[in-house]
This record gives structure tokens, C-alpha cells and sequence, in this order.
């Protein structure tokens, strides 16, 4: 449905529009040909890991204290019973909110990867509007976007190498 629409809008403003300029470029070859880009996803990747390293601890814990409990239950009392469960939920409890912290929609690692791609964003975003205002385009499309609905577009109007050697990664 998005794509129609997008497909529907971009036909419309190129018959109404006539002399517009437009250009394209693939973000995901851009990205990969940047290598800080790349150390920051390895970077990314070792402290999730890290983090779900500890998630993972603080379940197993929970799951051996529940464990245990089911062997010990016959020979409990009522007060030592209610204490075990508590006990239990709260580890369960310690590990979700530290799921949460880590990797929530404003976890730690949402913060981590903000930090780290900003820039790169920025930067390639800045050397785009640069270009795009230096060649007279109207609109620049990512090719790579799942939302863009690009079923052809010219190399001609690839910018995406000239974007790498604006950003001093020629290839």
C-alpha cells in the first residue's frame, strides 16, 4: 500500500513537475564502505552480547531457584513457601528490568548506537543536502529503504559513490 502511494506521488510530481532533478543513492553501500560504521556495529555487537550475557545469568538463576524450589516444596512450611516464591519472582523480576534497562526502547543500547552512528548519519546526511543543493535536486531517494518502492532506477543517477568521496572513502 505504501509503495502504490509513493509510486501514485512520485508519478504525479513527475508529470506536474516536469523539470525537477532527482537522484538516488543505496545507504547500505555507503555504510559498508565506511569503515567507522563497521567498528561501531562490532561494538555494539560485543556489549549486547555482554549485556544479554548478564540477562541470561540472572534467568538461569531464577530457573535453578525455581528448580529447587519444586524439590524442596513437599518439605516446606506455608512461610518458608511464600518466602522461596518471592525470592523467585523477584530474580525473575531483576532480570527483566535489567532486560529493560539494557535493551528497552530507551535501554542502553538504544543510547550506545545513538552515540555512535549520530555522526556518521549526520556526516553522510550533510554530504547529500551538499550535493543535492550543488546539482539542483529536488528529492534524493535511498534505494536501499524498504519504503522508498524503487523498482528502477537509471545507475545514472547513482550518487552513491560520489557521496563516498565527498566523505573521503573513494572506491
Amino acid at each position: 500500500m505504501k509503495k502504490m502511494m509513493l509510486i501514485s506521488i512520485l508519478a504525479v510530481m513527475a508529470l506536474t513537475a516536469g523539470a525537477q532533478k532527482f537522484a538516488m543513492l543505496d545507504m547500505e553501500y555507503i555504510l559498508k564502505n565506511i569503515p567507522a560504521y563497521e567498528r561501531a556495529n562490532e561494538q555494539l555487537n560485543q556489549v549486547s552480547k555482554k549485556w544479554q550475557a548478564e540477562v541470561e545469568a540472572l534467568n538461569t538463576e531464577a530457573n535453578t531457584m525455581y528448580k529447587n524450589y519444586q524439590n524442596e516444596v513437599v518439605f516446606l512450611s506455608q512461610e518458608q513457601k511464600k518466602a522461596k516464591q518471592e525470592a523467585i519472582m523477584q530474580k525473575e523480576k531483576e532480570a527483566s528490568d535489567l532486560k529493560k534497562k539494557y535493551f528497552g526502547p530507551e535501554g542502553e543500547l538504544f543510547k550506545k548506537r545513538e552515540s555512535l552512528m549520530s555522526p556518521i548519519q549526520d556526516e553522510i546526511y550533510n554530504t547529500v543536502k551538499e550535493i543535492a543543493e550543488l546539482r539542483g535536486y529536488q528529492l534524493v531517494l535511498d534505494r536501499a529503504s524498504d519504503g522508498a518502492g524503487i523498482i528502477f532506477a537509471s545507475p545514472t543517477i547513482d550518487i552513491s559513490n560520489e557521496v563516498l568521496q565527498k566523505l573521503g572513502y573513494a572506491n
